[in-house]
């Protein structure tokens, strides 16, 4: 406590010293901590592969949530005072099995994702590229932790082999599946990419903060963990002061910071269409898929211009 309070002096008193200080300070006990972490990680996850023990799943979970607990206290003691606006609903708990849903600005959001979830929401899964299991510490421990891991087939793969068509959601299906019976939150980024005004332009998106939505991911997790979702939610991120970059984070530069998480719910008729295999089937389901996510879309985008303007309205004294 003596150090994390020294440091929050420093931004105080030499703001440049403690931007470097914090920086320094996060990338140590991070590196540190992911490196210790990794092993009983690693010897648990493979048990967990072999013998399908549940005691190793849950360890293997326990380690995790650790490693996230210890980033988020770094968030909570090295950086200077902030003002970050964090609305979650009440009857949220770590034992639900969640569908989350969010708007992506930057690869903060998901730290930001896992410092509001503590101990409030079960550890959050998102997809991922199947790829990434090949990157050392990281890419195994998404596979341990049952991650949804996407293969992409390009055209010419699928031409060469048509076995391959329709593989890809197949296999989706059954890394989604894994997540039956056990507390889960399975983040969706609709937009597919992080916003740019570039990006922005070039699609003519009809949103002001937001990209065109996409409805695959969602509706294949829908498909996927059909009953056993207990709700779906969606979550806004707003940064007042300009998209940051993950150093941002770290070094203290997101001194004002907008979340909100709400439940959302899809219409019972559609939710069973999906859950049939209409999304993939069913011309009137996907229609009926893509104008509910664009209503969802419209209201998000209003709300980002209302929390917006409450920064403005009602700034930290």
């Amino acid at each position: 406590m003596r150090l994390t309070s020294a440091i929050q002096k420093i931004h105080k008193r030499t703001p440049k010293l403690g931007k470097a200080v914090s920086l320094a300070t996060a990338t140590g006990v991070i590196a540190a901590n992911s490196f210790s972490c990794s092993i009983p990680l690693w010897l648990m996850g493979v048990g967990k592969i072999f013998t399908g023990a549940a005691i190793a799943d849950k360890t293997v979970i326990k380690i995790t949530n650790h490693w996230i607990g210890s980033n988020n206290a770094l968030i909570d003691n090295i950086l200077p005072r902030k003002d970050w606006r964090i609305n979650l609903p009440d009857d949220v708990h770590m034992h639900g099995k969640y569908l989350l849903i969010s708007n992506h600005q930057s690869w903060v959001d998901t730290s930001i994702v896992q410092y509001i979830s503590e101990k409030r929401l079960p550890l959050t899964r998102f997809f991922t590229k199947f790829e990434l299991i090949y990157i050392p510490i990281v890419g195994q421990a998404f596979y341990f932790l049952d991650f949804p891991m996407m293969r992409r087939y390009s055209k010419e793969a699928i031409a060469k082999n048509p076995a391959l068509k329709g593989k890809d959601i197949e296999e989706a299906k059954r890394a989604c599946a894994l997540l039956k019976g056990k507390p889960f939150t399975l983040l969706n980024y609709l937009e597919g990419t992080r916003f740019t005004k570039a990006k922005h332009t070039q699609q003519q998106s009809p949103y002001t903060h937001l990209l065109k939505p996409r409805a695959g991911g969602l509706s294949l997790a829908i498909n996927a963990l059909g009953a056993d979702i207990d709700g779906m939610l969606d979550m806004t991120i707003v940064y007042p002061d300009g998209v940051p970059t993950y150093s941002d984070l770290w070094k203290g530069n997101i001194k004002r910071l907008g979340v909100d998480v709400r439940h959302i719910k899809i219409p019972d008729a559609l939710f069973t269409g999906i859950q049939n295999g209409g999304y993939e089937n069913d011309a009137a389901v996907k229609a009926q898929m893509f104008e509910w996510v664009e209503q969802i879309w419209r209201e998000k985008d209003q709300l980002i211009t209302e929390m917006l303007a409450e920064f403005e309205a009602n700034p930290q004294t």
